[in-house]
């Protein structure tokens, strides 16, 4: 089963660590993309830039508009994510509470919805 980790930042913690303590943080993240990717369980990881460059895309009476910056003010930001395909979401929790972000923002376990399971099957 795949699961989506999500995971949270806030920027306040995160401008408050040493530099030695993000190079720590950086080098928790190698450690766990390795253990993943040693047990074939990656599919995809990336950090995602901050949130100040993020567009906005809506679509009304078809026409498209955007906007620049975040959707909504919130304490924490999307800092990235990891695909991963597992056995059981125990064991993505699991991974997921190895993320440096589960002690200072937050993590978020999701699990994908095959949409075959649900007669959306897609042939191209």
């Amino acid at each position: 089963m795949k699961y989506l980790i999500l995971l949270y930042n806030r920027p306040e913690i995160w401008d408050q660590l040493s530099h030695d303590q993000k190079l720590e943080h950086g080098r928790a993240h190698l450690v766990i993309t390795a253990d993943l990717a040693a047990t074939g369980e990656l599919v995809a990881s990336e950090a995602l830039t901050d949130p100040a460059q993020t567009t906005f895309v809506e679509v009304r009476d078809g026409r498209t508009f955007t906007s620049d910056g975040p959707f909504a003010e919130v304490k924490e930001h999307l800092a990235g994510f990891y695909l991963i395909d597992c056995e059981s979401a125990e064991r993505a929790a699991g991974y997921a509470a190895r993320m440096p972000e589960a002690a200072q923002g937050g993590v978020e376990v999701r699990p994908i919805l095959d949409l075959r399971s649900v007669g959306v099957g897609v042939d191209l």
